[in-house]
């Protein structure tokens, strides 16, 4: 692939994206939906090998305790392989 192809695939991805958020907005209003909600939520932010998480409840900062961890050990398989490929 050449960087105009990237380049392109990348802004249409930024569309779509934008695009998915108007719908869903434009869904949650046309819905009507109202009353008490509950939110939870959580995240992470991974500087190297060192996860961050945050969350509101213990529930969401196991699920993203794993997916960090996961994606931390998935990044250094990964790591190795493309080293081991490029020797």
């Amino acid at each position: 692939m050449d960087a105009e192809t990237l380049f392109g695939l990348g802004i249409a991805l930024i569309f779509a994206g934008i695009l998915v958020t108007l719908i869903a907005v434009i869904l949650l209003f046309v819905s009507g939906v109202r009353g008490k909600g509950e939110v939870k939520g959580g995240g992470a932010i991974i500087i190297g090998p060192f996860p961050i998480i945050f969350g509101t409840d213990k529930e969401s900062i196991k699920t993203v305790l794993l997916l960090s961890i996961t994606l931390t050990i998935l990044l250094a398989i990964v790591t190795v392989i493309f080293y081991l490929v490029s020797k």
